[in-house]
C-alpha cells in the first residue's frame, strides 16, 4: 500500500485510476466479493498491469480500525512520464484510506427530496459503469445541488436518458415492478445496485424524463447508504412505504 502520492502518478495527473468505497459493519467489509469483482473488471477494461488481489484484500482488512467505518481503495495505473501514453508506466499504485461512517438512518426512515439536474452526463460507452477517478461531473453536480433546496438531483445523460443521482444509483417503480437504468452510455454501476439485481427481478431500462410521470416510488442506493427512499421528486409525492417494504426483502 502506498501512502505518498508521486507527482508522476497517473491518477493524480490524468484521473487514470479507479476506486471503490466500502462499508465496514461489525468489523467486516460488506459486499466485499462484489467490490472485488468490480475492481477486477475495471482494471481489465482499462488495461492495467497485473495486481495481487490477495494483497489488496489483506491491506483493506488491515486498515480497519473500528467496528463501523468507511474503507476506500483507490488503484492508480501507476507512475509514468509526461504525456498520456502508457508506455513505461510502473506497476499500479494501491492507496487505502479510512473515514467515519455517515449516518443515513433519518434518510432511510423519512426519505429524501429529489430535483432534476441541469448538468447532463457525457456519453462514453467505454467508460460507462466504471467508477473511475475522473469525477469532475460529480463535483459540478454537488455544486449545483448546493444551490437548491433538494436533498439530491436526478441526472440525465446527454441523450436525455435517466442515469443516476449525484453519487448513487436510482431505482424506479411503475406498474407493480421495479426498474433501473441500464447504464450502457454513462453512469456508475454501483455495488449495491449489483447486489439488488442479484436479489430481485429488476427490469433494466432506458427511460427519458417523460416516463417519470407514471412512476409511483423511487429509491437511491450505494454501498454506504444502502436503500434510501425518495419521498418526492420536483415536489410530487412518492410512496416511501413501498420502498421500505422492498428494502426489507432484499437487505434482510
Amino acid at each position: 500500500m502506498q501512502t505518498l502520492i508521486s507527482a508522476r502518478d497517473r491518477s493524480f495527473n490524468y484521473g487514470d485510476g479507479i476506486f471503490t468505497t466500502m462499508q465496514v459493519r461489525g468489523g467486516s467489509i460488506q459486499l466485499w466479493p462484489l467490490h472485488l469483482q468490480r475492481l477486477q473488471r475495471s482494471v481489465a477494461q482499462l488495461g492495467f498491469t497485473a495486481i495481487d488481489w490477495q494483497s489488496v484484500q489483506q491491506q483493506a482488512q488491515a486498515a480497519i480500525t473500528a467496528p463501523e467505518q468507511v474503507i476506500k481503495i483507490l488503484i492508480s495505473r501507476g507512475e509514468g512520464g509526461r504525456g498520456y501514453a502508457i508506455a513505461d508506466v510502473a506497476a499500479p499504485g494501491i492507496y487505502i484510506s479510512v473515514s467515519p461512517m455517515p449516518d443515513y438512518r433519518l434518510a432511510q426512515q423519512q426519505g429524501i427530496s429529489l430535483g432534476m439536474a441541469t448538468l447532463k452526463l457525457a456519453v462514453q460507452p467505454l467508460l460507462a459503469g466504471l467508477k473511475h477517478n475522473n469525477r469532475l461531473e460529480q463535483v459540478l453536480l454537488k455544486q449545483e445541488l448546493a444551490n437548491t433546496a433538494y436533498d439530491d438531483l436526478l441526472v440525465l445523460d446527454q441523450q436525455g436518458f435517466i442515469t443516476e443521482v449525484s453519487a448513487a444509483n436510482v431505482f424506479l417503480h411503475r406498474d407493480g415492478a421495479w426498474h433501473t437504468p441500464e447504464l450502457q452510455r454513462a453512469g456508475v454501476a454501483g455495488v449495491m445496485r449489483q447486489h439488488i439485481l442479484q436479489q430481485a427481478d429488476i427490469a433494466l431500462i432506458n427511460w427519458s424524463i417523460t416516463e417519470l410521470a407514471s412512476v409511483d416510488a423511487i429509491f437511491i442506493c450505494n454501498a454506504l447508504m444502502g436503500i434510501v427512499p425518495v419521498r418526492s421528486i420536483e415536489g410530487r409525492a412518492l410512496s416511501v412505504s413501498k420502498v421500505q417494504q422492498f428494502s426489507k426483502q432484499v437487505l434482510c
